[in-house]
């Protein structure tokens, strides 16, 4: 399993990539090429953010599913897990 640290470095890298080919496919919608890409590293995206938010906590306050405690305040917040 990956560290919180790596994960979110993976969650960041792949979002990044994905509005990069978001950007690209505006202007070459039919790329079949880059619109698999596409594909492929949004389930990666997805994997790691499943991975990250079942070991590490949530990444954002949407994801707080308790009814006893809104525990996205709780420290430390995603971007400091794992900051040395």
């Amino acid at each position: 399993m990956m560290s919180a640290c790596n994960l979110m470095k993976a969650i960041q890298m792949y979002d990044f990539y994905l509005y990069d080919l978001n950007l690209f496919l505006d202007t070459h919608p039919n790329d079949r090429n880059a619109l698999a890409r596409f594909n492929e590293i949004k389930e990666r995206r997805k994997k790691a953010y499943e991975a990250y938010t079942k070991n590490y906590g949530p990444i954002t306050a949407v994801q707080n599913n308790s009814d006893e405690h809104f525990y996205w305040t709780d420290d430390p917040w995603p971007w400091e897990r794992g900051a040395n």
